[in-house]
């Protein structure tokens, strides 16, 4: 049976995996807008590039942020949706884990490493999380633990509160705010953004231990759109 995995904290993202964790077809568009537009047929194009069906899904895998809320509520609804529809099971994985596993991976760094995801959260902040690394294990998912956060805040208060000291630092956010960061500490081709695939694995790699792998969204802040405090509801 195969694996759907769907990502929208950072860019609108899906993975078709085999159950060995093999990719088959994946898409990514980086789009902050259009999630509920380009989704769905995303979906549709890796089962066919595949040649598979929505009933040969085995499991459905979204990210659970951090992230906005309207874009990553498009990726978890959209994966409920279909997890339900299908009666499979339903996995969520933090978004910055993937950043933190594919990074452990493509720089090769050893067990007991640090990492720190920093990602972009808007108004001038970073959505960030610090890692030790693991061991490569099952469905090829390097493992990763969080050692601090998600949280949500500045990227020079995050320097400050010292969740970069001996750590790689990657993602977006690094882009975002170079001043911020140490160069010696930035690997020049580190992984910015979720990879879908990446959650697949580590949510395969999870499961198999009997782990539960809630999929509540991590917004860590409230909706940029607000109701006005006082606004009153119009009866009639």
């Amino acid at each position: 049976m195969a694996v759907l995995a769907i990502d929208t904290s950072a860019a609108v993202a899906v993975a078709l995996l085999d159950d060995l964790g093999t990719l088959l077809a994946s898409r990514r568009v980086v789009e902050q807008r259009r999630h509920a537009e380009l989704l769905a047929p995303m979906v549709e194009e890796v089962l066919a590039e595949a040649g598979l069906a929505p009933q040969d899904l085995g499991a459905v895998v979204v990210g659970t942020g951090p992230a906005p809320f309207t874009g990553l509520r498009v990726g978890l609804v959209t994966g409920r949706t279909l997890a339900f529809a299908l009666g499979v099971p339903l996995h969520g994985v933090a978004s910055l884990d993937a950043v933190a596993s594919e990074a452990a991976d493509r720089l090769d760094l050893p067990p007991g490493s640090s990492v720190l995801v920093v990602t972009d959260a808007r108004r001038r902040e970073v959505y960030h999380a610090r890692y030790a690394v693991g061991e490569t294990g099952a469905f090829g998912a390097t493992a990763v633990t969080t050692t601090s956060g998600p949280d949500v805040g500045a990227a020079l208060d995050v320097v400050a509160a010292g969740h970069a000291v001996e750590a790689v630092v990657v993602g977006q956010g690094t882009a975002l705010y170079p001043d911020a960061f140490r160069d010696d500490q930035v690997p020049d081709d580190a992984p910015t953004l979720p990879d879908p695939a990446v959650l697949a694995r580590l949510a395969l790699a999870r499961a198999a231990t009997g782990e539960v792998l809630p999929s509540e969204p991590l917004y860590l802040r409230r909706p940029d759109a607000q109701v006005p405090a006082g606004a009153k509801r119009a009866s009639g």
